[in-house]
This record gives structure tokens, sequence and C-alpha cells, in this order.
């Protein structure tokens, strides 16, 4: 699933050929994603001129002179330029066609992906509104962190996954920063500490900013939006690598479930 690395990796990459053009027209040809894509979209957007991409957690924001389109990738979603004749594939679900003769095109096989449309602020928008902080956001600090996981005894995977904690950071992610930090992927979230906090903090911020200077993880569908993939699955320390070993010590990573998702840990290293 496209995590902050990726859906920012597009968003870099393609707000320079998006900001200050025009839609001339919204092609929808599947309205069947996780939830239908609105019918606003074909009434409001042709002629709205887009004037900033912007990201919170994994949602990107086109936002426009009419609106705001929210766009979420789901799991195996892509955003791509193509020529806005160039033929669609069976995937491909959304075309804003736009004033320089090329189309933003969604494509979503598994379509666990969104496309909605709001007029009023997106950031209040329910989806939105209850998402934690952004990680490279400075102004959260260790203490910050741990006043959001105090008292909670769910695993710290887990708890990392829970966007309304931390915004978007999945499975890859929290393996590895857990693995910078030296913390179990089990140890329950509110016995962190201050100190395990910082770690944390600090590791999550190390292994998104490698994966931004990377491109993202491209473990089977992300592309940017160049159709790229990323480069960071090269640089993975734990996650997918159970038996194989430990970058630090030697010790096999191990791989358990938590809440039915794996997670990929060091039994020497983490604690």
């Amino acid at each position: 699933m496209p995590e902050l690395p990726e859906v920012e990796t597009t968003r870099r990459g393609l707000a320079p050929h998006l900001v200050g053009r025009r839609v001339l027209r919204a092609r929808v040809r599947r309205r069947r994603l996780r939830r239908p894509v609105p019918w606003a979209l074909e009434r409001r957007l042709p002629g709205a001129r887009i004037e900033a991409l912007d990201r919170r957690g994994k949602y990107l924001l086109a936002r426009t002179d009419r609106g705001t389109l929210i766009l979420h990738l789901g799991m195996s979603g892509s955003l791509r330029l193509v020529p806005a004749t160039a033929r669609p594939g069976p995937h491909d679900h959304l075309d804003l066609v736009l004033d320089d003769g090329r189309a933003l095109r969604l494509r979503d096989p598994r379509r666990f992906g969104l496309a909605l449309w709001t007029e009023g602020d997106p950031l209040v928008h329910p989806l939105l509104a209850s998402l934690g902080p952004e990680p490279l956001d400075r102004r959260l600090r260790p203490g910050d962190l741990c006043a959001r996981l105090a008292g909670r005894r769910a695993a710290i995977r887990n708890v990392l996954l829970d966007g309304r904690v931390v915004a978007g950071i999945g499975n890859i992610y929290a393996n590895e920063a857990l693995f910078l930090a030296g913390i179990h992927p089990a140890r329950p979230a509110g016995r962190l500490g201050r100190d395990g906090c910082a770690r944390l903090l600090r590791a999550l911020r190390r292994v998104l900013r490698e994966s931004l200077r990377a491109g993202g993880t491209t473990l089977r569908d992300f592309v940017d939006g160049s159709g790229e993939p990323g480069r960071y699955r090269l640089r993975l320390r734990v996650y997918g690598r159970a038996g194989r070993p430990c970058p630090r010590c030697g010790t096999p990573i191990r791989r358990i479930l938590l809440g039915q998702r794996s997670a990929f840990f060091c039994p020497r290293c983490q604690r």
C-alpha cells in the first residue's frame, strides 16, 4: 500500500505539471472505488484551475478555485500524466483532461482508492479531520508522541498504523523505524518512555527521508507520476527479510503476526 513517502513522491513529481493548469474535462470510466466516484466531478471540475497539490497523511489534495479533489491511492493505485488521447487500460478509472493536452490518470487495479470532492475545507472532511500529526513536522516533539501513546496497551507496531496517532505510517516504515530505534514491535505502546519515544521519532523521520530520496518503496504496484518504481526496497533492513541476517548483528530476522499483519524484527537488537 502506498505510504507517506510514495504519496509525497507522487505529489512532488506531479505538482509542477498540474499547478496552474485548467481542467477541461473529468472523464470517469468506473465509479466503483472504495466509495463511488461522485457525479460532482464531471459537473464542477471542467474549467477549474488547479491552484495547489498538497498532501495530508496518505491523501492527496488537488485544490482548485472551485473545490478540492481528495485522492487516495488505496492498496494498488497510481497517478500518472499521460497524453489525453492515450488509450485507457482496464483499471484506469478516472482522467482529468488538462489544457496542455495531457491527462492526470488514476489507475487502481484493486479499487481500494478514493476520488472524492469537497467544496469546504478538506482538512475538516471526515476522512482527514481525525488524522494525527505529520511525522516530518518539526512541531511534533518526543513529548507529544509520548502523550499520544500514553496508556495504550496495544503493540507499538499496530499503534503506528493508526493514522489518528501519527499520519501516513504504514507497515513497511513502522517495521523499519522500530528496528532503527531498537524497539520490539510487540512492546506495549504506552511503555516506551520518553527515551523510547525520542528514538522512535528520530527513526521514523530517518526512514521516511531515506525513502523519499529513493522515490518510495515498490513491492508490487507503486509507480510515481512518471511511471518509475520506488527504489527504497533495495535498502529495507528488516521488512520482508525473515530468515535473513540482521544488518547489525547477523541474527536471523524473525516474522510474527500482530493484528493479522506481518511484523519483522531482530530478536537480539529489538527489545
